[in-house]
């Protein structure tokens, strides 16, 4: 159980990092996080595959949305360079889930998820990290929207 406190702190902290758009470029490099964010949305839709929802109580499938809304946010205002790189590891990262088929419409879909508010859901994996109970439920500010967008990038996939 610390462990996953660990990386829930973790993730917490890529995506403050992320949401400053003076460290994008320290942070990582676009394949990088593609990389992220492409096995993240393939565990995520896996098990959307599998049962039909997400579970918002499942600590997993929190930090999973957390990766998800930190490679969102870097393709805010990110150069051409960085997107190509992010299209290359959003493909290696998904073990070919995403190809060069989907990857546009996955990418466009990550572009409307970095304008939804995801505040409270980086609050939950941040609560998570400290081990304080999080409580998200699709009308939690911001939930709704984002299981909108991540059912897109689920359909583009597909």
């Amino acid at each position: 159980m610390k462990a996953l406190k660990y990386i829930a702190a973790g993730v917490a902290a890529v995506m403050l990092l992320s949401s400053c758009s003076v460290l994008k470029g320290i942070t990582s490099s676009g394949s990088k996080t593609g990389s992220n964010t492409g096995g993240a949305l393939a565990a995520l839709y896996q098990i959307f595959k599998a049962t039909g929802a997400l579970d918002l109580g499942n600590l997993a499938n929190i930090i999973n949305i957390g990766k998800v809304l930190t490679g969102a946010s870097a393709l805010t205002d990110a150069t051409e360079s960085f997107a190509g790189e992010f299209a290359s590891g959003l493909i290696e990262g998904s073990n070919q889930l995403i190809n060069d088929n989907n990857v546009q419409n996955v990418i466009t879909a990550l572009r409307t998820l970095s304008k939804v508010d995801t505040s409270a859901l980086s609050q939950a994996a941040a609560n998570a990290a400290q081990g304080t109970a999080t409580q998200l439920s699709n009308s939690t500010a911001g939930v709704a929207p984002t299981l909108t967008a991540l059912n897109s990038i689920f359909k583009a996939m597909q």
